[in-house]
């Protein structure tokens, strides 16, 4: 053990402990004397700088301590002479400049997202016959994969191969059924697991936003993956968001989580559509019996709750899992049937809710 750059002398290293635990002790005592005047400054507007002279013997003793959270509070607050109120001002302030500025998406009029609180819900299969449905309307759509560790879409709009670039370094899309798809699908095996950390995710998504051509859209669907984690609060916060589409079955369970992902919404200042009851009921093909298999209209009482529209209400019926299956979404594949209806009215409960795209 060494002090002041000097090797230890014998009983030094036992004075150099006790000068430890008496330091750890005057700091405890400065740091309850701290909080007793911080309150006293909050509740009657005294000035930090009417502080006694021991409040600096403590602040650098902090500092020799490495403990920075009080004491910048304290030495900037004594330096200006400014109050705790307008500290905390401040500080909120230097938080607000490190908030990313949302940028639009070039070529984009409205941004849609679809999520939901909890996987296997029917989020994907809603997100790709909703923008089917859109397009049905004579605009242009597309559709961005954003669950970058189960990429769906590319299966869903039967689409594989890589992206080529253009002259300026950006993917093009991939289209069918004229849809603009991409995915991180596309840069992987499909079997190929994404093993990733947050920033490697976080990266993956800041370039399916900015480094794909989309050319001009009226609407580009974005489909999240479940929950309210670092995709759903980035972008958020990097791209203006027209409207959330909240996916659920009505399980309890599946509404808990909904619910989270309606507030989260709230919470970033995101439109919140409505929601969206999927496999709400179950048709047996004999003999036409209907089965509420997730429970009866829980979603509706959810929307209720919360203050929300019911934008649509789709069945569980074996006709839109095969055509997902198979890469042909029930809206283009089956396109009078009641289930692919069902989408074309979802989607336009969206349009009602969205200002008209300009041109």
């Amino acid at each position: 053990m060494t002090t002041s750059g000097r090797h230890c002398r014998r009983g030094e290293p036992g004075r150099v402990r006790d000068m430890a635990v008496t330091a750890s002790r005057v700091y405890c005592v400065g740091l309850a004397r701290a909080n007793s005047v911080l309150k006293k400054c909050s509740s009657g507007g005294a000035r930090m700088a009417q502080l006694p002279v021991a409040w600096g013997r403590w602040a650098t003793l902090c500092h020799i301590l490495r403990v920075p959270a009080q004491l910048t509070l304290v030495q900037r607050a004594w330096s200006s002479g400014s109050s705790i109120e307008s500290v905390q001002d401040r500080q909120k302030r230097l938080m607000a400049r490190g908030l990313p500025k949302q940028q639009v998406i070039p070529g984009v009029k409205q941004v849609i997202v679809v999520a939901s609180g909890k996987g296997g819900v029917g989020k994907s299969t809603t997100a790709v016959n909703l923008a089917l449905g859109l397009a049905a309307n004579n605009l242009v759509v597309g559709l961005l994969d954003a669950d970058v560790y189960g990429p769906s879409i590319p299966r869903m709009m039967n689409l594989r191969g890589n992206p080529e670039l253009t002259d300026g370094n950006l993917m093009r899309p991939l289209v069918n059924f004229g849809i603009a798809c991409m995915s991180m699908g596309f840069l992987i095996e499909e079997a190929a697991p994404i093993v990733w950390r947050g920033l490697m995710v976080m990266s993956a998504i800041e370039r399916l936003l900015r480094k794909v051509d989309w050319g001009n859209l009226d609407y580009l669907v974005i489909d999240l993956p479940p929950g309210t984690g670092d995709v759903q609060l980035s972008i958020s916060q990097n791209i203006p968001i027209s409207g959330a589409v909240i996916v659920s079955t009505p399980q309890d369970i599946a509404l808990l989580d909904a619910q989270r992902a309606a507030e989260m919404f709230r919470k970033v200042n995101v439109p919140v559509l409505g929601i969206v009851q999927n496999m709400s009921v179950f048709q047996c093909p004999r003999c036409n019996y209907e089965i509420h298999i997730f429970g009866a209209d829980g979603a509706i009482a959810l929307a209720t709750k919360l203050g929300l529209d019911v934008l649509g209400d789709i069945p569980l019926h074996l006709n839109i899992r095969e055509t997902s299956d198979k890469g042909q979404p029930i809206v283009v594949s089956h396109p009078d049937s009641p289930e692919a209806k069902a989408y074309l009215r979802l989607a336009a409960e969206v349009m009602k809710r969205l200002p008209a795209p300009h041109g």
